[in-house]
């Protein structure tokens, strides 16, 4: 039974209201963080557009291979899982104590009055909004009744292109240095940014500020929720000791994204009997939910926990073979790519060669050699989330052959 009695006192008349506990919302949502993409019942792709260095010398007539940068097209995929809210109770239980809802009529053909109906979705609601919260952020697929979907955080511990961030540091303000280190120039000024923490490390970091010896505030007053202008977020349900730097938006512009089925499906609920000839009642509302990151290398982690989750990976970058050689009348080869995350070619493709780059595979094709000396050049790989990481590429066409 879902409708507990406790330690009534009734003796007369009550308010007309019932109260019900506080309870915070989807914190995520509410705040405008997470792109919302409804009507998604079965798969959408989130797609993925990279480009590379495209500027050039001008040429008079240019060919093929004179094309320089690359565009670079993949997905993340967001695919809902369903799950649902049911609970049953006896709304008798409430008419010997809520006296200003208690039924009139034949008791065979009582009904729960509407009143009732609203207090009791209304508690539902924000109960199923909380929980969705957390959901958006810690959640992970699996079999039992906690694990709905994949949340945010899962979807940021398996992208490769995430820039984890490790430090020494203890205070709350040396950790935001070390993630605002971090994070890449292409995104330092969006507008868009944020980090997103807990309310308890913005508590400690809001308690340093105001413990600063020369520079400290008004102990009345909170200080403003930032760090170097960009702004501060906190989250019910947040881990503490994990801070995340990323673009949060409301609609493409921001990097954090979920698909669900109708983007009020926590309000639509379903009341009624549960037998036609029983006495209780049931609620119920079904749901569609997951979620997903565009950019791993747009998303800045910091895991300070005792047990850290998002551990530092070392990237790495190679491609075997790491020479192909091709006769003087040119031909087609191929080498596979092995890499921690996305990579990009750098600079443009040597001359006499044309370049595909699909599924982690370089095809090469090579165009014939007239020369009396062997044509070579490299070809330069790199990772997009640490452009440090290079590997190489060694190609040679053999020298015409001598008549």
């Amino acid at each position: 039974m879902a409708l507990v009695i406790k330690n009534t006192n009734y003796n007369g008349e009550v308010l007309e209201r019932l109260f019900t506990l506080a309870v915070l919302g989807c914190q995520i949502v509410d705040k405008g963080l997470i792109c919302v993409i409804p009507n998604v019942t079965k798969k959408l792709s989130i797609p993925r557009l990279k480009t590379g260095k495209m500027l050039q010398k001008v040429k008079e007539m240019p060919d093929w291979k004179d094309s320089k940068g690359h565009f670079n097209y993949s997905e993340h995929v967001l695919e809902p899982e369903e799950f649902m809210a049911f609970t049953t109770f006896n709304p008798n239980l409430l008419y010997n104590i809520w006296r200003p809802f208690q039924p009139t009529g034949d008791l065979v053909f009582t009904e729960l009055p509407p009143q009732v109906q609203s207090e009791l979705l209304n508690a539902l609601s924000k109960q199923v909004k909380f929980e969705l919260g957390y959901h958006y952020i810690n959640g992970v697929y699996g079999n039992t009744d906690d694990e709905l979907f994949n949340g945010i955080l899962y979807r940021m511990e398996h992208d490769d292109d995430v820039i984890r961030v490790s430090t020494e540091a203890v205070s709350m303000i040396d950790k935001l240095y070390a993630v605002k280190e971090a994070i890449p120039e292409t995104i330092k000024e969006n507008e868009n940014l944020r980090y997103l923490m807990s309310m308890a490390d913005w508590e400690a970091y809001d308690k340093e500020l105001t413990e600063r010896e020369d520079k400290n505030s008004d102990e009345t007053m909170l200080n403003r929720k930032s760090f170097k202008g960009v702004k501060i977020e906190t989250l019910a349900g947040w881990p503490s000791g994990v801070i995340v730097a990323t673009l949060c938006a409301p609609d493409e512009t921001g990097n954090l994204f979920a698909g669900v089925n109708l983007p009020d499906d926590e309000n639509v609920i379903q009341i009624d009997k549960l037998t036609n000839a029983g006495e209780l009642y049931f609620l119920k509302m079904k749901m569609q939910v997951d979620t997903n990151i565009a950019f791993g290398e747009e998303v800045i982690v910091l895991d300070t926990r005792s047990d850290p989750k998002f551990g530092v990976k070392s990237k790495t970058i190679k491609v075997e073979p790491a020479a192909l050689e091709f006769e003087a009348d040119g031909g087609v080869k191929s080498a596979v790519v092995t890499a921690s995350g996305d990579y990009h070619i750098v600079g443009s493709v040597p001359e006499g060669y044309a370049v595909l780059d699909y599924n982690n595979k370089i095809t090469v094709t090579a165009s014939g050699n007239a020369n009396g000396a062997d044509r070579t050049g490299t070809l330069t790989l790199a990772l997009d989330s640490d452009p440090s990481k290079k590997a190489e590429l060694t190609l040679t066409t053999a020298k015409a052959a001598v008549e």
